[in-house]
């Protein structure tokens, strides 16, 4: 009988692993994969942002809806852990010109390598390939090349990831088998992804291209960033940022030109001559570069010159809708707080926890995932102990 079995190798599962074994507990991990953390791994290809240097309210805002939830376990693993985390398994890690924290290499494979050691010489064990199929008696049953495999576990930690990215692991069948315990969860949606756009034909040499330096606002929520034109609609930051938003039916409006307020692009308008052309306005009032005034250029419908320098500073932007889940950076949905106890166990399944994105949070790119998938992994990790040592 081993004291906890932890499903899933992404880092939230890692670190219930590690939280455990630290705490003199018997531990194996489990993953449907040949390799673990292929997600994370993933991250790391555009340069691993591990987390935000900012202060704690300012960072803990960005959780949404599940701050208030995620408070406690956050301050308990907050952003000055991760960057700890970070250099206590060797790595040396900067803080760049928008306060997110990367690794010196950019690359998530030397954490992750240096991290895997670390637990194997603590005694972790590791089983690749199991793949989680539900429980047998109470204890949890894998399907594996040799055939089903059960494992004796006093708790176990779930950490199976949302239902992006499937090929990489997350693939969300997990609420199928919690559907039929009648454990209670929350349909999946996609979070932090791009959106669908019917461009014309004029735009297509603009595909690739960057927004720099433009002002998001959808709803309530408003920030400066960029975005990038591609050949499906529009993704990047800025509107992963604003992607909740937009998906709860805001409109999406950019504001080209942030840094200019409407007073000096009047002023600029009003030294032209009175006959001036649109396109004379866009290059000496506006001003824009070639890919911002592509987009101003596709969704601006002036019936009056005048009104050109408004919508450059409200531009409403068309689209079809976030692109499919499966292209989504990450999942909002999946197991609600309302089934979970303070330690996130599973109110109808005692010893049973539950971390990481399968819970149902979500935050914008910028580090907050990946803190937030470790900071529920060390507290999961800490209830399946306190489960089983008190």
């Amino acid at each position: 009988m081993i004291d906890l079995c932890v499903i899933g190798a992404g880092p939230a599962g890692l670190m219930a692993a590690e939280t455990a074994v630290n705490r003199g507990l018997s531990v194996v991990i489990v993953d449907a994969k040949l390799s673990f953390g292929r997600k994370f791994l993933m991250a790391g290809k555009s340069g691993l942002n591990l987390t935000k240097n900012e202060p704690f309210e300012t960072f803990l805002s960005s959780y949404n809806d599940a701050a208030e939830w995620l408070s406690p376990i956050i301050k308990e693993f907050d952003n000055q852990a991760a960057m700890d985390w970070a250099r206590n398994l060797g790595q040396s890690i900067f803080t760049g010109s928008s306060n997110r924290v990367f690794p010196t290499d950019m690359k998530a494979s030397p954490l992750l390598r240096a991290w895997l050691t670390r637990l194997a010489n603590k005694g972790v064990k590791f089983n690749q390939g199991w793949r989680w199929l539900g429980w047998e008696n109470e204890d949890p049953i894998f399907k594996t090349s040799e055939g089903k495999r059960l494992i004796k576990s006093h708790t176990t930690v779930l950490a199976l990831g949302g239902a992006s990215w499937s090929r990489l692991g997350s693939d969300g069948e997990w609420a199928n088998i919690f559907a039929d315990h009648g454990i209670l969860i929350n349909p999946f949606k996609p979070s932090n992804m791009g959106f669908s756009v019917n461009w014309s034909k004029h735009m297509l040499p603009y595909f690739g291209s960057p927004l720099k330096s433009i002002r998001l606002t959808s709803g309530s929520f408003s920030t400066l960033g960029e975005c990038v034109i591609s050949s499906k609609g529009l993704e990047g930051s800025g509107v992963y940022a604003a992607s909740k938003s937009m998906r709860e039916g805001n409109p999406l409006i950019l504001d080209l030109l942030p840094d200019l307020d409407l007073t000096t692009l009047i002023r600029r308008f009003e030294k032209l001559p009175k006959k001036a052309s649109r396109s004379t306005i866009v290059r000496k009032v506006l001003r824009l570069d070639k890919a911002k005034t592509a987009i101003f250029n596709e969704f601006s419908q002036c019936a009056q010159l005048k009104n050109i320098i408004i919508a450059a500073k409200s531009l409403f932007i068309s689209h079809l809708g976030p692109h499919p889940i499966e292209e989504a950076i990450s999942t909002a949905g999946g197991v609600p707080q309302l089934a979970l106890n303070d330690h996130l166990m599973l109110k109808s399944k005692p010893g049973i926890f539950c971390a990481g994105e399968m819970l149902d949070w979500e935050a914008p790119t910028g580090g907050y995932l990946i803190t937030g998938c470790l900071a529920t992994g060390k507290w999961a990790g800490s209830g399946a102990s306190d489960f089983i040592l008190h």
